[in-house]
């Protein structure tokens, strides 16, 4: 079943803000191969579930994706630029990327850290924004449900409000492609909600902003995620349509163990009895 596709990208107007085609990648200090025949195109107002194991590939797929490395072979092509071809610091510069591993200094307020985002810089440059810039960092705020906390320092803010604080930095650049590594990571319940429902509606009031999340847990996909895609031990499992992928026997023969899926209110929920699938 391996490299199955269900369903197909949506036909929508505009180019493909990601197209790959037959990518590997190799790390030749262990001759090991992390990804390979990797097939994938991402539209305009398109987002994305990235779903898989442990070392599937994911966090290499999102790096291609992020222009923070190459393909040993194939063709990766992001915003219309091939990578190996285009200067990947300006490259870097029109994608958003948000992962919770990110360094940012606590001290900062949460206004100045969505600053930060308009020079790409972890410190603030204090000379490079006018008053246009300021008043987009606290519009940005407001658009991810966190108005309030502009003046209190990002160290005291809890795991969701800083999740929400790094999607308004990544947004100063005015993305087409925006990538969320695993956003939810350590969450409550209330936090992980709020956090679900400021990206739902970032979807609403952003119609061509394609995005890529990276989770384990289907609990945590927006309603607006239309398509998934699964990756296993490298390589494309499925993808398409996120009804046609998050099935119970494609979910099941992917991970190696019996998952049910349910699905009600546009949210997502996997369980597992237990039992590991037969390959």
């Amino acid at each position: 079943m391996a490299g199955q596709t269900a369903g197909h990208a949506a036909d929508g107007s505009g180019a493909a803000v990601v197209h790959l085609r037959d990518v590997a990648v190799r790390r030749h200090t262990v001759d090991h191969l992390i990804l390979d025949g990797i097939d994938w195109t991402v539209r305009p107002g398109e987002h994305w579930a990235l779903l898989g194991a442990n070392g599937a590939g994911k966090t290499t797929l999102l790096r291609l994706l992020g222009a923070l490395t190459h393909p040993t072979t194939g063709t990766v092509e992001v915003l219309g630029s091939r990578l190996g071809h285009v200067d990947v610091r300006e490259l870097r510069a029109r994608i958003g990327h948000v992962t919770a591993a990110q360094r940012v200094p606590e001290d900062l307020t949460a206004h100045t850290v969505v600053l930060t985002g308009h020079t790409g810089t972890v410190q603030p440059l204090w000379r490079t924004y006018d008053d246009e810039v300021r008043q987009r960092a606290g519009a940005l705020l407001s658009e991810l449900g966190v108005k309030e906390l502009g003046d209190r320092p990002y160290g005291v803010c809890s795991g969701g409000q800083r999740a929400r604080v790094l999607i308004a930095r990544a947004l100063m650049a005015d993305p087409a492609l925006l990538l969320l590594d695993e956003p939810f990571n350590a969450l409550d319940l209330p936090s992980r909600e709020d956090l679900i429902e400021a990206l739902h509606q970032l979807a609403e009031g952003r119609p061509r902003l394609a995005t890529v999340t990276v989770t384990h847990h289907l609990e945590e996909l927006s309603p607006a995620i239309g398509h998934a895609l699964l990756l296993r031990e490298g390589r494309i499992f499925a993808q398409g349509e996120i009804a046609d992928v998050l099935t119970d026997a494609l979910l099941t023969a992917c991970f190696g163990r019996d998952i049910t899926v349910t699905r009600r209110d546009g949210r997502w929920a996997a369980h597992s009895g237990g039992r590991t699938a037969r390959p």
